[in-house]
């Protein structure tokens, strides 16, 4: 069957579309044909992306006390997950933090804040934060994630100079009740068109991993194409103790890389992102990974650790490929984590 990959793919590349079928036989392809799916993928990565990956750091603004029940969050209401919990960081310590990402590498700064929604007040406070951020580093992109928008917001933080918005459907529609109560599956289609509106390029992805079935997953991709997003997070779900999904282990590598080969197959010029959950569910399947998604996370997720900085681009440089618009103090980094694979210095660790 694995030559019908590399038709398919054949055809993704002269534009054309994959269908509801063909998606889910991709997520039925054999252990022993997945790497003949992920050269077919990698086809289309490469072809929109060349040998670049994207490399993107979370600033988590406040964390904690969320009053949204998201069945999948450590921040959520009710969640007795040990994790940190603190009001606004200062733009001073925003900025301090974004540096660190921003030094490894990373080309987009992604400014997260818990919650269901902003207020004015708090938009204007993030505002603050963007344009202290862009004064200090020019030339990074600026990604907020602050929960649902209300007219207006989407305008004040473009012109703030905020890039793009995230906000994540999640899953499909058929099942988003069964992992929120608190707002709606078209509430966040809203917050997404409403920063797409505003010139805000739009960031939205889904969880994986929450025993969706392959047509809820299907449907998912397919609502994330026609939203039009610009820019796709594949997280696979951390099962946080404290939370509903607490002991949810549905994934394995294998998995992982048929979702990552659907999403790319479903929207093949769009930024797939490889996002929280990969060192656990990706595991030594890490760096093939790479071969289909084109962005990551460097470091740490907002309530969890990831893979050492270090090792995300030491891990980047030994699959062969290079970090995108990474500014001088970025190419020090991996220069130093070439130079340390050969036992020659230390890297810095972001």
């Amino acid at each position: 069957m694995f030559k019908t990959y590399d038709v398919l793919a054949d055809r993704l590349l002269d534009g054309g579309a994959l269908d509801r079928a063909e998606a889910l036989d991709l997520l039925a392809t054999p252990d022993d044909e997945v790497l003949h799916l992920v050269a077919a993928a990698g086809r289309l990565r490469r072809a929109a992306f060349g040998d670049q990956v994207k490399v993107n750091y979370l600033v988590n603004l406040r964390s904690g006390l969320c009053p949204e029940d998201c069945g999948y969050c450590s921040q959520r209401l009710g969640s007795t997950a040990e994790i940190l919990t603190y009001s606004w960081l200062s733009p001073a310590e925003a900025v301090r933090q974004a540096r660190a990402g921003i030094d490894g590498g990373a080309s987009r700064v992604c400014l997260v804040a818990s919650g269901r929604g902003p207020g004015d007040r708090d938009v204007e406070r993030v505002a603050g934060i963007v344009e202290e951020l862009r004064a200090a580093h020019p030339g990074v992109e600026v990604c907020a994630c602050l929960g649902l928008l209300r007219d207006g917001q989407a305008e004040r933080l473009h012109e703030a100079g905020v890039d793009a918005y995230n906000h994540n459907l999640n899953t499909a529609e058929s099942r988003y009740a069964q992992i929120c109560s608190t707002h709606t599956y078209d509430d966040r289609v809203d917050t997404v068109t409403k920063a797409r509106a505003a010139g805000l390029s739009p960031c939205s992805g889904l969880i994986v991993g929450m025993g969706e079935s392959d047509e809820e997953l299907v449907d998912a991709m397919f609502a994330l194409r026609e939203l039009g997003s610009d820019s796709i997070p594949v997280n696979f779900l951390m099962p946080f103790e404290g939370t509903p999904l607490a002991g949810t282990w549905l994934l394995d590598p294998l998995r992982c890389l048929r979702i990552l080969a659907l999403a790319r197959m479903v929207c093949p010029t769009t930024e797939v992102r490889m996002a929280g959950g990969r060192e656990q569910h990706l595991r030594s399947l890490q760096p093939l990974a790479l071969h289909v998604a084109n962005s990551l996370f460097l470091g740490d997720y907002l309530t969890s650790e990831g893979q050492a900085a270090e090792q995300d681009l030491r891990m980047i440089a030994d699959a062969g490929f290079t970090v995108l618009g990474a500014d001088t103090a970025g190419e020090r980094a991996e220069t130093a984590i070439r130079r340390r694979g050969a036992g020659t210095t230390q890297a810095p660790n972001a």
